[in-house]
């Protein structure tokens, strides 16, 4: 018989805790272990307990979200999934806890089962089940933008079939940390423009484009209609619609499309297949840590196309989902762990 994963409720109200429980319950391979009404209470009942997965409450008294993620992650590491308000402040505070070690998050106020709920392509017991049985890994690190630098300049060179004009990226749960990862690695100067899909919440992503652009060597905003994919810039696909890839006055441009039925949206599929229609074997896909298989299709099309498709390795992976899907698949040409992805995009240049 499987072993049921345990989990422990933290949160301030007794109601939300309540309709976690609710939905936890539902599902036979989840038992709670135990409920913590603020931070403090979080950490002390982690090294008691010590949980498969902990849902925590970014705002409580006594202690927040973020302090308790911090030291629980450095007495007692466990996975955690935060649950966050959709406002600007709620993302920058989700950011830094997903910085302080958490691996995923949802948010607070659309309910358990709502359309944010379903961000990453599934809900809470199927994502607490999926993080709980992902293998056990270093925490990720953000580099800074000198330790960027120097990483960049001592990389190799790598060879591709075609010089890309373009380099995409997919990502999902634990995506966040891993592209700030990557991305600190990149020089200023980098010849390529990069094109970042990750499934998270509209309100989330221009939060996203700042952060990343205020520690990273590139110029990092948020994808608009129209805009041209510029060398040395990083645009990151806005939450809520589809990024799309098209020639426009013999630009390379991003088009914005409207979500329509599709479960992600951003949907890496619909952008890796417009990059290959758009540029052929001039492009380079990769996929990076999530559940799913969103970026299958995409790559399969970058494939069919003769472009250069890389996932992430298992082991560095937050889910090994939608890396595996592609490499399962047969369309990734390297399976690269995170530490070694930067260095080897930096290597293209």
């Amino acid at each position: 018989m499987v072993e049921k994963v345990r989990v422990l409720i933290v949160d301030d109200s007794s109601f939300f805790r309540q309709r976690i429980r609710k939905e936890l319950a539902s599902v036979a391979q989840i038992e709670i272990c135990g409920e913590a009404a603020n931070g403090r209470e979080a950490v002390e009942l982690n090294g008691r307990l010590h949980p498969d997965v902990i849902t925590m409450d970014v705002a409580m008294p006594m202690m927040d979200g973020i302090s308790a993620v911090r030291e629980i992650m450095r007495d007692s590491p466990t996975r955690i999934v935060m649950f966050s308000a959709l406002t600007t402040e709620g993302a920058r505070a989700t950011l830094d806890a997903l910085d302080a070690g958490a691996v995923d998050f949802l948010a607070k106020q659309h309910g358990l089962q709502g359309e944010h709920a379903q961000a990453n392509g599934c809900g809470l017991c199927e994502r607490i089940i999926q993080i709980a049985r992902a293998p056990r890994q270093p925490p990720q690190k953000t580099l800074s933008p000198s330790d960027g630098r120097a990483a960049a300049a001592s990389g190799a060179r790598v060879a591709t079939a075609t010089r890309p004009r373009l380099v995409a990226i997919g990502a999902s749960t634990g995506g966040p940390v891993a592209l700030q990862q990557i991305l600190s690695v990149l020089p200023s100067d980098y010849p390529f423009p990069v094109l970042v899909a990750v499934h998270m919440p509209a309100e989330f992503t221009a939060t996203f484009a700042e952060r990343l652009d205020r520690i990273c060597p590139l110029r990092v905003k948020l994808a608009a209609d129209g805009d041209p994919l510029l060398p040395g810039e990083v645009l990151v696909a806005p939450g809520g619609m589809q990024t799309l890839v098209g020639l426009r006055d013999s630009r390379l441009r991003v088009q914005l499309a409207p979500p329509g039925d599709q479960l992600y949206k951003p949907c890496i599929d619909l952008l890796f297949g417009s990059v290959a229609g758009a540029l052929g074997d001039a492009a380079i896909g990769v996929i990076l840590t999530g559940m799913g298989s969103d970026g299958t299709e995409g790559a399969r099309q970058l494939k069919a196309g003769g472009a250069t498709v890389w996932s992430q390795d298992r082991d560095s992976s937050v889910v090994y989902g939608m890396p595996y899907s592609v490499a399962k698949s047969g369309h990734t040409d390297r399976v690269l762990a995170l530490d070694d992805m930067g260095e080897a995009l930096a290597g293209l240049a």
